[in-house]
């Protein structure tokens, strides 16, 4: 199935996008650890089943060095042992952060108090900004039936510079 409508020929959507990618560019350039910042990407967009953001996610992260044991664990990593504590509060931040829905609270206290457990103010701001931004790049690609398969790596940062 081809895309319901194509974003990226879009001016409207290129110039949203632009400024979409360059909000991005803040989180990379956090302090927040770049494998982090690709696990919780992979998870938000795994549980918004985003075929896009999944392919994306996937291929950035193994052209950072990231292995194939822990991309194939991030949607069981409860179930797993190879992820850090400080991971393991990140992608607990992420679920919760994704699933707003399912908990009339959103994120709990006990994971906001692992988090605050692992991580400074920055990486924190960062952390909740990059749920956001992830969460609403799901619901771009997902909106238009963006399919995963085609994305090479590099492809996001070479559009942004």
């Amino acid at each position: 199935m081809d895309a319901r409508f194509n974003m990226f020929e879009n001016e409207l959507a290129g110039r949203f996008f632009k400024r979409f990618a360059n909000s991005a560019q803040v989180i990379h350039q956090s302090p927040l650890p770049p494998a982090t910042q690709e696990l919780v990407s992979l998870r938000a967009s795994q549980i918004n089943g985003c075929g896009w953001c999944i392919d994306m996610h996937t291929k950035e992260a193994v052209a950072a060095g990231e292995t194939a044991v822990r991309l194939n664990l991030v949607a069981a990593w409860r179930e797993s042992t190879v992820f850090t504590e400080a991971e393991r509060a990140a992608l607990a931040l992420a679920e919760e952060g994704t699933r707003l829905a399912d908990a009339y609270q959103g994120v709990s206290d006990e994971t906001w108090a692992r988090v605050r457990e692992h991580y400074d103010d920055d990486q924190i701001a960062a952390l909740v900004c990059l749920v956001s931004l992830i969460n609403a790049a799901n619901r771009l690609a997902v909106i238009v039936h963006q399919r995963g398969g085609s994305y090479q790596p590099g492809a996001f940062a070479a559009a942004t510079s």
